[in-house]
C-alpha cells in the first residue's frame, strides 16, 4: 500500500474501497494515528491528497474502539462511509479481523471485518438510527435545474425524499439509465444549494429492478465534481427504500456506482426485520506505490 508520513504527519495509508480494484471504487486516506494532529492539519492533509475524503482515527479507551474523523478537501463531514470501510479494512490489516467501534461526528457505528469467497478483508458498517423527509416541490425543482434535469426525468413511483443514515443527503431517482449517465451540472449553483441544506451529497439513483440501483453522487460541498461510490449514501438510500415500502426487510440490495467515472465499485445494503439501522457492505484494497 502507499504510505508517507512527515515530521508533522503520521502515516498516511491509501485504500480504494467498494472493490476489489485499487483502480476502481473510491479512494480514501487513512490515518491510523492522528493524535498528534489539529483539525487544521488534517483539513490540509485531506486537500493535499485531493480524495474525497481521509479518515483520521485516534484509539479510545476501549480496546477496538477508535474516534474517528472525516476531512474532505475542503471541509469536515460527520460521517464518511467509503472512508469507514478502508479505515476499518486498514485497522484489521494490523490487528486482525473483528469487530470494531468507529465514534463519528454523527454517531457511533459499529464495523465488522471480515474476509470475503477471495480472500478480501471486507468491512460492514452499521449507520446510526435513519431517518428520511419529504422534499418540498421548490427544493426538488430548484435541485432539478441545476442538474439540467426536467420533473419528467423521474420516476414517478419513487418521489424524492431528504434522507439521513450520518449524513444528509437528497435521493432523486430518475426514470433512466441514459438520464443517470448524462450528469453535467452548475458546480458553484449546487454547492450552495447544498450547503443551504446541510447536504453531504445528492444520491442519483435509476432502479434496475427491486434489488439492483445504479447510483451517482455529486459532492461539490466537498470540493469534489463527483464521488465514486458513497457508503452514507448507500446507507441513506436504504432506509428511503424501505420508508417508501420499495422494500421489505428483510432485504439485500447492490449498488453499482462509479461506471460513469471508470472507478466501478460495488456496495451492498442489507436491512434487517427488528433494527430499524441500515448496513453497508464492501471490500478495501490498497492502492500501490
Amino acid at each position: 500500500m502507499t504510505s508517507e508520513r512527515s515530521p508533522r504527519t503520521p502515516e498516511i495509508l491509501r485504500y480504494a474501497a467498494f472493490t476489489t480494484d485499487p483502480a476502481g471504487g473510491n479512494p480514501a486516506g487513512v490515518v491510523l494515528d492522528a493524535t498528534t494532529l489539529s483539525a487544521g492539519r488534517m483539513l490540509e492533509i485531506a486537500a493535499e491528497l485531493g480524495y474525497s475524503e481521509t479518515a483520521f482515527l485516534t484509539a479510545a479507551a476501549a480496546p477496538g474502539s477508535y474516534t474517528a474523523r472525516y476531512f474532505s478537501p475542503l471541509l469536515e463531514v460527520p460521517f464518511c462511509g467509503h472512508a469507514t470501510v478502508a479505515a476499518a479494512v486498514a485497522v484489521a490489516a494490523r490487528d486482525g479481523v473483528g469487530r470494531y467501534t468507529f465514534h463519528t461526528g454523527a454517531g457511533e457505528v459499529p464495523v465488522e471485518v471480515d474476509t470475503d469467497p477471495a480472500g478480501l478483508l471486507r468491512a460492514t458498517l452499521t449507520s446510526v438510527e435513519p431517518h428520511t423527509e419529504p422534499a418540498g416541490a421548490a427544493d426538488v425543482e430548484q435541485a432539478l435545474a441545476l442538474l439540467g434535469w426536467a420533473a419528467e426525468d423521474l420516476d414517478p413511483a419513487l418521489p424524492p425524499r431528504f434522507a439521513h443514515a450520518g449524513a444528509r443527503h437528497l435521493v432523486l431517482v430518475v426514470a433512466t439509465r441514459a438520464r443517470l449517465a448524462d450528469l453535467d451540472y452548475d458546480f458553484d449553483g449546487l454547492a450552495a444549494y447544498m450547503t443551504a441544506r446541510d447536504l453531504t451529497t445528492l444520491q442519483l439513483v435509476w432502479r434496475e429492478d427491486a434489488g439492483t440501483y445504479h447510483v451517482r453522487d455529486p459532492f461539490p460541498v466537498g470540493g469534489v465534481v463527483e464521488d465514486p461510490a458513497t457508503g452514507a449514501a448507500a446507507a441513506a438510500l436504504g432506509a428511503y427504500l424501505r420508508e417508501l415500502g420499495a422494500v421489505t426487510a428483510p432485504a439485500e440490495l447492490t449498488l453499482h456506482q462509479g461506471d460513469d467515472l471508470g472507478r466501478p465499485g460495488i456496495l451492498r445494503v442489507s436491512l434487517h426485520e427488528g433494527d430499524t439501522r441500515v448496513r453497508v457492505t464492501g471490500t478495501a484494497v490498497p492502492i500501490p506505490a
